[in-house]
Order: C-alpha cells, then sequence, then structure tokens
C-alpha cells in the first residue's frame, strides 16, 4: 500500500483536494495517508463496501477507547448518546424511536414553508453585492430545523453559534481553543434544548420536540438525555451540510452557466444530486473495525480505523463517465454523500426537499445571478464548504 503526504489544512488542498484524490486513486483503492497515520479508501467500490459492512462501525472498540478529558466532558454528555456516533443496539432503538416521529409526511409538509421563506429571505437582499451565505444559505436551513423542531427562530443566531462551535470536534484543525469552544457551545445548547424538552412535557404542540417524547416502541422512550442529543444532531448536521452544499451548488452552477433551466421542474432532481456528487459538504467519514477483515487486498485487524473519501468516490471513473465535469443532465446514480447502510443520513430526505425548493426560487427570482468575486473554500475539513459566496444580480 502507498503511502501518501497531504496536510488536509494547506491552503492549495482546501480550495481543491480533488488533485489529491486523483492521486491517491492512482494508487489503488487503499492507501496511507500519512497525515492522519490513517488507511483511507478513495474507491466507489471500496468506500460503499466499509460503509456498508457491518463488520466496520462508527463506535471505537472498547479496548481502544481514550479517557474523555475533563474539558471536553460537556461535550462527550451529548455526543455518547448520538446515534450517529452509536452501533446496534443502541443505534437500532435510537433511529427506530426517532424516525417515528421524524416521518416523509411531516418533511414533505414543510415544503410550502421552506418556499415561503426562500421568497422572504429574497426579499429582504440588500441592494447591490452580497454574501449568499450570509443571507440565505445559513440563513434557511436553521430556521426550518427550528421551527421543525419547535424552538424560537429569534435564536437562530444562537442555535448557528452553538452548531458551528460543536462541528469544529471533527475539522482538521482542531485545537484546545476549538475543544473549549465545543464544550461551552454543548453546555449551553443542552441547556436550551432540554429547556423546551420540559416545556414541551407540560405543554404538547405539533412540533418534533413533542413527537420525540411521545414516539415510542414496545413501551421504550427516548431519555431526556437521548432527546437533546437528538435535536442536537438534527441541527448541527443538518444544518451545517445544507449551508455548504446550497453554497457549492451555486458556485457550480454560475461557475458552468447554468441558471434556472438546470432547477426546471423535470430537471431540478437530477442537478441536486449532481451538485451533491460534484462537491459533497462532507469529505472524510471514519469507520472501525470490530473483527479482523480484509477489504481490497488489505487486513484490517480489530479497532483499526479506515477513513472513508466520500468525495473521491463520487468521482470514481469507474463509475462516472468524466468525473471531475459537472453535468446537471447526467444520468442518475447513486452517489456516497449521504453514507450507505445504517448511518445513512437520516435528514437526506429533508436536505434534498430544501436544496430543490429554495435553488429553483432564488434563480427565477433572480434570472441575472452572477458571481462578483472569486469564491475561495474555508479551512473546514473534513468538510468542504466556502468563506462565502459573493453575488450580483
Amino acid at each position: 500500500m502507498q503511502s501518501l503526504a497531504q496536510s488536509p489544512t494547506d491552503d492549495a488542498f482546501v480550495q481543491n483536494p480533488y488533485p489529491f484524490y486523483e492521486r491517491a486513486r492512482a494508487a489503488g483503492p487503499l492507501f496511507h495517508w500519512a497525515d492522519y497515520d490513517l488507511v483511507c479508501a478513495t474507491s466507489a467500490t471500496a468506500v460503499g463496501a466499509i460503509l456498508r459492512d457491518r463488520r466496520f462501525g462508527r463506535e471505537v472498540p472498547p479496548e481502544r477507547r481514550q479517557p474523555v478529558p475533563d474539558h471536553l466532558a460537556p461535550f462527550h454528555a451529548i455526543d455518547d448518546h448520538s446515534m450517529l456516533e452509536l452501533e446496534p443496539p443502541r443505534h437500532t432503538r435510537l433511529r427506530t424511536l426517532v424516525l417515528r416521529a421524524f416521518t416523509s409526511r411531516r418533511i414533505n409538509a414543510l415544503a410550502p414553508e421552506i418556499a415561503s421563506l426562500s421568497h422572504q429571505l429574497i426579499d429582504a437582499f440588500p441592494a447591490g453585492e452580497i454574501d449568499l451565505l450570509a443571507h440565505f444559505a445559513r440563513k434557511l436551513p436553521v430556521i426550518i430545523i427550528a421551527r421543525l423542531l419547535g424552538v424560537p427562530e429569534e435564536r437562530a443566531d444562537d442555535l448557528l453559534a452553538w452548531s458551528n462551535a460543536m462541528v469544529g470536534m471533527y475539522q482538521a484543525r482542531r485545537s484546545r481553543a476549538t475543544e473549549d469552544a465545543a464544550a461551552a457551545a454543548a453546555r449551553q445548547f443542552a441547556a436550551f434544548i432540554a429547556a423546551h424538552v420540559e416545556a414541551r412535557r407540560a405543554t404538547p404542540a405539533d412540533d418534533l420536540i413533542t413527537h420525540l417524547i411521545a414516539a415510542g416502541a414496545d413501551g421504550e422512550r427516548l431519555s431526556t438525555d437521548e432527546m437533546i442529543a437528538t435535536c442536537i444532531l438534527l441541527l448541527n448536521a443538518g444544518h451545517e451540510a445544507t449551508v455548504h452544499t446550497i453554497g457549492n451548488g451555486v458556485k457550480a452552477l454560475l461557475e458552468r452557466g447554468h441558471g434556472a433551466a438546470a432547477l426546471a421542474p423535470d430537471r431540478v432532481a437530477a442537478t441536486i444530486e449532481e451538485i451533491l456528487r460534484f462537491d459533497p459538504p462532507l469529505h472524510l467519514f471514519t469507520r472501525h473495525a470490530y473483527e479482523d477483515v480484509e477489504i481490497a487486498g488489505h487486513s484490517f485487524r480489530r479497532g483499526d480505523s479506515v477513513g472513508c473519501l466520500l468525495a473521491a468516490a463520487n468521482r470514481d471513473p469507474g463509475t462516472w463517465d468524466q468525473p471531475a465535469r459537472f453535468d446537471p443532465g447526467r444520468p442518475a446514480k447513486t452517489h456516497l454523500s449521504f453514507g450507505a447502510g445504517l448511518h445513512f443520513c437520516l435528514g437526506a430526505p429533508l436536505a434534498r426537499l430544501e436544496l430543490a425548493t429554495a435553488l429553483p426560487i432564488l434563480f427565477a427570482r433572480r434570472p441575472g445571478l452572477r458571481l462578483a468575486r472569486p469564491p475561495r473554500y474555508a479551512d473546514l475539513y473534513h468538510f468542504h464548504g466556502l468563506e462565502s459566496l459573493v453575488i450580483a444580480g
């Protein structure tokens, strides 16, 4: 297996990681990323196989777990109850209960609200050049998830600040300052959600927190800690990914001269899938081996970690014709931007609905939309999203 070095915080990589992925793929379906001391998968076949293989999972095996530092206790008090980080049977129980509240009917019913909010945000655009991330991409998903949960959307700025601080724990630039900020945000976020859970226990409403309280299977209920972790996960994961996807998607459309036609009713679904495939919001997702297993000729031992490079898999020429080309008319194929297997993204239907509703409205309302400045990506890896997206028209 070939070992390759590439700092994930190097600006050239941050701005365009795809040449490194191509170099890594040329080394085979697996390579050793020296900067992480981590075996990583690049091909669609290998990444898909690992994500679906129950011999790999998100939880670190007990014998490999490290003690939680005291300063990170508030963060792990939430993270340890998050279904994203759990495996069966706890994951099965949590996901089953959450799906009883987070139903497709409830999600689809949000379409008129997403459309109305999109128009309201566009109506509020200031004259001249604007940062689309600040005025549209960051506001829309956080307000929608706040309404879905039943928490005050007036607290959107707090929700964004807490979410950004906590997500910093998964970034390559993580530092002690990042950890302290994440712990403080976790403490405040948990207190905020806990207060709303208690309020809904006393006064139920037609919102997701109330339905999470009521959700049950075989007499089981979500504990308060589990509800807090679930609400925070839905907001953090759903908001962070959707913001980046809106920004990356609008950038791709404008840079390549695609406008409202690519978002017409008969084309919008394919365009959204191509946006998700071409430049996804999450690039690296790790798994841990639960037994000795061989993948693509490499023997993993129990406790070994493997990095699944979702963005590299999405540009595998063995799966996609001219994968580096952004083509909204591309025939539909399954990409890996939402993961696969047991941990397939719970919020994928909501993300797709937000994108398919908001982007056509944006391009219809602003037919002269254009990039006013060259966009730059932010130093966020394992995520991939823009610092800003300044537009005009």
